[in-house]
């Protein structure tokens, strides 16, 4: 009896590697390919890969604090708690909690139309709102890998980030910083790359949102615009919903509705509109909310 035990474990055995699986203690864990990517380095196979199996205790034991200089000129929360512009964050917020009532919601991708409408200001503001609830953790994640800006306005390295990650360089908590924000951690965009669009598109992105996605109650994700380029509509796959960010008086109708076209309309969460003047109706209103004597148009 004990040869046939031994020849099917043999058999077991060499069926899992066969399979690209290791067998250790009578268990199975699946261990991710990473396909090379045109126009990049080999993709670096060796990289430990780690199990859904870790706590908060571990992420935060290994994904060491960082000083970040934030930008209080963007960085609305940083600056005053009650400043010019939290206060539609808030409201954002509240909006993004009653969905949640109703459909599965955590990861949320954050768009726009064209460059410049200020996608990465709403995401960052978005993420800072969110952890000002008690207990409330959350991701940011520049993956904008084109034209990456959240670095800047948090004062932090852009490296290593998540090119690093999609190419097999670096594990999950290798790139992921945490700052003086209790609950707020972060993913930069990483290095350059040449060929942005195949990387995200290499099945390593979905791989990290499942391994990270049960630490955190948001998952805040700035991806590049919507028309230029198809970077978005491969991560929204891999979302819960998308926030779309129009510029006022500034967004081309036609690109908005092309940019709205791009997404199903049960990922669609809504519009943000960004960039009001003081001096408009909505302005008015919580102008009065926050600075009575405060003119200027809201950072963007």
């Amino acid at each position: 009896m004990s040869r046939i035990h031994e020849a099917l474990k043999r058999a077991e055995q060499d069926r899992a590697a066969a399979q690209g699986v290791q067998v250790a203690s009578g268990q199975t864990e699946e261990v991710p390919s990473i396909p090379a990517v045109s126009g990049e380095a080999p993709a670096i196979s060796a990289v430990p890969t780690i199990s859904n199996r870790f706590s908060y205790e571990t992420l935060l034991a290994r994904c060491t604090p960082g000083h970040w200089s934030p930008d209080k000129k963007t960085m609305l929360f940083y600056n005053s708690e009650q400043g010019p512009g939290t206060e539609e964050f808030r409201t954002l917020r509240s909006r993004l909690y009653q969905m949640r009532e109703k459909q599965p919601l955590k990861k949320v991708l954050v768009t726009s139309s064209l460059p410049k409408e200020g996608k990465s200001f709403v995401a960052a503001n978005l993420a800072q709102a969110m952890v000002r609830q008690q207990g409330r953790r959350v991701l940011l994640m520049d993956a904008d890998l084109r034209a990456a800006r959240l670095h800047l306005a948090l004062g932090t390295a852009l490296t290593p980030g998540l090119s690093e990650y999609l190419r097999g360089e670096a594990d999950e908590f290798g790139i992921m910083q945490r700052g003086a924000m209790e609950n707020l951690f972060f993913v930069p965009a990483g290095r350059s790359t040449s060929n942005p669009a195949e990387l995200v598109a290499n099945g390593r992105l979905p791989l990290l949102l499942s391994r990270v996605e049960s630490l955190f109650d948001w998952i805040v994700i700035d991806s590049p615009p919507a028309v230029p380029v198809s970077d978005a509509g491969v991560m929204a796959n891999h979302c819960d919903g998308v926030l779309m960010v129009v510029r006022s008086n500034t967004t081309p109708s036609d690109m908005a509705r092309k940019a709205r076209a791009e997404f199903d309309d049960k990922l669609l969460l809504g519009v943000v509109l960004n960039g009001i003047k003081r001096g408009s109706e909505y302005g008015r209103y919580y102008s009065g909310y926050d600075r009575p004597d405060e003119k200027a148009e809201v950072p963007r």
